[in-house]
């Protein structure tokens, strides 16, 4: 029997999933980081070691395979020895921001713009507020966290390296972006799964991981997520309710709209096309724990509308359905009980949050429809808000069509599966 390790590095800590050549799913594990706002690649790699250290012998001496996923967007500098030598800037970093109007100069259509904003802003950034002498890559969260297991470094693949101006069409960094300053330090690009080499000795041996365990170029959290749910035809969108709400689906065409912040992924023969709002689940827990989500849930209608109109965002700044880095949160009124005085309805609000919420997916589908993505059938969920069925009732009703949970939703299952069938062989 052999085993595939996935490893998913997401907003608020890492999961790891092993699965044997039937694609089952035979352990799990997550750790939490210590404060997820401001964490660090130290709490990266001390997460990565508990999760190998927790892996049962038993699992670890027959590992024959392993990927990692990491934050889309999520870049630091490092030096020869893969010691950090800047910060790291997370998926929701605003420095991004800073380089935007530079790279609509640079680059030679709005396209390129949609797919580097994030990454290729930040490593601009970082190139003037770093030591860049001591620099010897750039590379995104899943970038770094694979070489320190291959030993390998300076090597990437095609879905993180989107958003850092990667022509995924032609499998080039095209020539405009290589024209920048020190664009020696971006990564080799390979196809999400592709094999990178084996396990370095050393770390096969301290956790007892079979010394031929391939590593595999990896992926993103939310492209992982998608693989994970397993869907291949056209019309069926997967929505990931997270801490953002993410959707994808499957497109014959490449989308690039960066008004409104749509881009696409190279997917085997197909795209991925999808866009991320910043609302999401992460707005739910401003306000509620899990067993308030519970209780409060049985007690909303779900085929009934909320007369609330919110837009529930844990900050100012909206990527998609809208693009409106100025766009505020709309979470106000908050709805009193009736006869009780000043007493707030927790309820008819989580009602509004939920609808909202509902309302920015049912408008993020429309505009991929608008764009020319195949119209919508179904919908397949993931991510921690997918066990909310009242939920997902208000969804479908939204939506139009008949929203599921995806048998298999996390993100570390779906980087295991690229140990399996890796894109490059798509």
């Amino acid at each position: 029997m052999t085993f595939y390790l996935g490893l998913d590095f997401g907003t608020t800590g890492a999961r790891a999933c092993v699965i044997d050549d039937k694609k089952d799913i035979v352990w799990k594990q997550r750790v939490a980081y210590p404060d997820p706002a401001q964490q660090t690649p130290r709490d990266w790699r001390a997460a990565l070691h508990m999760l190998l250290g927790a892996l049962p012998q038993r699992l670890a001496s027959q590992l024959s395979g392993l990927a990692i996923d990491g934050t889309s967007g999520t870049v630091l500098l490092c030096d020869e020895a893969l010691e950090p030598c800047s910060p790291a800037l997370l998926y929701n970093d605003n420095h991004a921001l800073l380089q935007a109007a530079q790279l609509m100069s640079i680059a030679p259509d709005n396209n390129t713009v949609c797919a580097a904003t994030s990454g290729l802003a930040k490593f601009l950034w970082l190139a003037q507020q770093s030591d860049i002498s001591r620099a010897a890559y750039f590379l995104h969260q899943a970038d770094w966290l694979t070489a320190l297991l291959s030993g390998k470094p300076g090597i990437s693949d095609y879905h993180n390296a989107l958003k850092t101006g990667y022509d995924v069409e032609n499998l080039c960094w095209p020539d405009w972006l290589m024209a920048l300053p020190h664009t020696n330090l971006l990564p080799m690009v390979l196809a999400p799964g592709e094999i990178i080499g084996c396990i370095q000795p050393d770390i096969a041996a301290h956790f007892g991981i079979h010394p031929q365990c391939v590593i595999h170029a990896g992926t993103t959290d939310s492209n992982a997520a998608f693989i994970a749910s397993d869907i291949h035809e056209l019309g069926i969108g997967v929505t990931s309710l997270g801490t953002t709400l993410v959707l994808k689906q499957l497109s014959k065409q490449r989308i690039e709209a960066p008004a409104f912040g749509v881009y696409s992924h190279r997917y085997g023969d197909l795209w991925l096309v999808g866009g991320a709002s910043n609302a999401g689940a992460g707005v739910l827990r401003q306000y509620f724990d899990d067993a308030q989500l519970d209780e409060l849930s049985a007690q909303i209608n779900p085929q009934q509308d909320s007369p609330l109109d919110y837009y529930p965002l844990t900050k100012p700044g909206e990527r998609f359905p809208v693009n409106d880095a100025r766009l505020a949160p709309r979470v106000t009124p908050r709805p009193l009980r009736p006869d009780s005085g000043q007493a707030e309805n927790d309820a008819d609000f989580l009602h509004g949050l939920l609808q909202g919420l509902a309302r920015i997916e049912v408008a993020g589908y429309a505009r991929l429809t608008e764009l020319g993505a195949p119209p919508l059938r179904r919908v397949v969920t993931n991510g921690g808000g997918a066990k909310n069925t009242v939920w997902r009732t208000m969804r479908a009703r939204l939506l139009g069509v008949p929203v599921s949970t995806a048998v298999n939703s996390e993100a570390a299952y779906g980087s295991a599966l690229l140990c399996l069938i890796p894109f490059s062989d798509r």
